[in-house]
């Protein structure tokens, strides 16, 4: 019994230590599990006092909700303030086929022969009359157009006759077909895609041929005076620095290069080109910056940010959309906004750019269901300052033969002037001769304030000179020189050409020849004639006899 009692006692004991074994466990758990909740404390006010740290250091950096061009929207001109009726060129060439300066619109337009291009001033809106007379003097269809940003009556156009032209538009526009132009340049043995003014000289144009060449054109002489032969492929895009002393080139061999215009040495070139094929190129401002649209090795569209001193890497590289169309960069130096516009598209993106990370800040997208075929912009002088308007484009829309401005504008409460949107800008006066620049001398642009001058006429007159050679001699090379054709077209073309040099040449020959027949019968006539006045002299003698 005593046994038996004894060990029921001890199983009692047992069964009475157990809970107590259980709470002593559950402190335990209790007291591991406040440790662990204290270091998690513990590491939380670390990881917070760090983050506090860097917000302090990074607090000086430009964010999102600090930029005033947050909330820029684009704004399409009313039916009435449209230009319609106008027959836009079907060509394929990737351009914009339009120019815009304060006073006129010019329009590169379709044509049966030849090439031709309609100037409309900017306030004559509406529908445009089928016979508006036009600028028709190409052989070949016009490629480019571009209006000299220091003469607003001067323009410039290049085509697939291998042939640069400058025209001179009258005030108020043209009455009649402008046939006659001011400068006949030729220079390239191809067809030439690209023309460009540069930014702060008078009277210096480059021109970009599929001949793979770049030629200097001094206006004041009529002639080349240096040819930029450094490119293994046709030339897509010619973009200069505020200055105009470097010059960027983006080539179809997929390959981005910073030129001295001047000496023609490539001063950078970049050398991985399989992640970013560039198309096209534009100089941020006086940023030392390049930034470049293209395609990724996947095929879709991307855009990248460059090093105008180091092209050896990409300092960043930001992918689109995985659309096929060409993307259009436009850089506004006042505002530092960039516009993305890519053609076929309806819609233009855009950002501000920034000097620190992340560079690129995307700010909202303007879209329109029409597709754009090219795109215009209006210089800053031209821009209305009353209605906080930034940026200004011309959108062409082939299908309904329609111009559409649409206007980029900073909401703004005040009617005053805004001074911090609108700072000083390159105004229309250029800051150096042709002779001064190609002497090797830098200078910025002349800056105006579009508060006071931007109606401020320009006194400048444009005086070409007389010339009758067509062609030049650069470097002691003949530039008209009979180069091999690279396709079956270009080889029908010169074939064709040549027959009508041929055709030519046998009508001056018969006219020539009808010419020298005439003045035989002239002389036998003359000839004749004496010996009939001799016989009448002598019968009329004889009869008096």
């Amino acid at each position: 019994m005593k046994g038996g009692c004894g060990r029921r006692t001890l199983g009692e004991k047992r069964e009475r230590e157990k809970p107590m074994q259980a709470t002593q466990a559950g402190k335990l758990d209790a007291l591991r599990k406040l440790k662990k909740i204290q270091a998690l404390f513990v590491d939380d006010c670390r990881i917070q006092r760090v983050v506090l740290k860097t917000r302090r250091k990074m607090s000086w950096r430009p964010t999102y909700r600090s930029s005033k061009f947050r909330n820029v929207y684009g704004k399409v001109a009313n039916r009435e303030h449209c230009f319609e009726g106008i027959p836009i060129t079907k060509n394929v060439h990737d351009n914009h086929f339009c120019a815009v300066n304060a006073k006129f619109l010019a329009i590169v337009t379709e044509s049966a022969g030849g090439g031709t291009f309609v100037v409309i001033p900017v306030t004559q809106f509406g529908r445009i009359d089928p016979h508006y007379p036009k600028v028709c003097g190409h052989q070949g269809n016009v490629l480019d157009i571009k209006w000299n940003p220091f003469h607003d009556n001067i323009i410039a156009s290049c085509s697939e006759d291998a042939s640069v032209r400058i025209w001179e538009i009258p005030d108020g526009g043209l009455r009649r077909n402008l046939t006659e132009s001011v400068l006949e340049l030729y220079g390239h043995s191809r067809r030439v895609g690209l023309i460009e003014w540069h930014p702060t000289t008078s009277g210096i144009l480059f021109s970009a041929g599929y001949d793979y060449k770049i030629l200097i054109w001094n206006l004041e002489i009529g002639e080349p005076v240096k040819m930029i032969d450094c490119h293994t492929d046709v030339i897509l895009c010619m973009s200069f620095n505020t200055e105009g002393s470097l010059l960027a080139t983006s080539c179809k061999d997929k390959k981005l290069r910073v030129i001295e215009p001047r000496s023609g040495n490539v001063l950078q070139q970049e050398a991985n080109f399989k992640n970013h094929k560039v198309s096209r190129v534009v100089f941020l401002g006086n940023m030392k910056r390049l930034l470049t649209t293209g395609v990724s090795r996947w095929n879709t569209r991307q855009i990248a940010l460059w090093d105008q001193e180091d092209l050896s890497m990409s300092i960043i590289e930001e992918e689109i959309d995985g659309l096929s169309g060409l993307l259009f960069p436009f850089y506004d130096a006042d505002t530092h906004m960039l516009y993305l516009a890519g053609k076929g598209d309806g819609n233009i993106r855009y950002y501000e750019i920034t000097l620190e990370k992340p560079y690129l800040q995307y700010l909202m997208e303007f879209r329109s269901p029409a597709p754009q075929k090219g795109l215009g912009v209006m210089p800053k002088h031209g821009l209305d300052v009353g209605a906080c308007e930034v940026f200004r484009f011309y959108k062409l829309v082939t299908l309904k033969g329609l111009i559409e401005p649409i206007s980029m504008i900073v909401p703004r409460r005040s009617e005053t002037y805004q001074e911090d949107i609108y700072p000083m800008t390159p105004g229309t006066e250029p800051a150096l001769s042709a002779d001064e620049w190609l002497s090797g001398i830098n200078r910025g642009p002349v800056l105006m304030s579009l508060k006071e001058g931007y109606n401020r006429p320009n006194k400048l007159v444009f005086k070409a000179p007389v010339k009758e050679k067509k062609g030049g001699v650069v470097n002691g090379i003949d530039l008209l020189e009979n180069v091999p054709p690279r396709t079956e077209n270009e080889l029908l073309r010169m074939f064709f050409r040549q027959q009508e040099e041929l055709r030519r040449l046998k009508d001056e020959l018969t006219q020539r020849d009808i010419k020298i027949r005439q003045l035989e019968l002239e002389l036998n006539n003359i000839r004749i004639s004496p010996n009939i006045n001799n016989n009448n002299n002598s019968s009329s003698n004889g009869s008096s006899i």
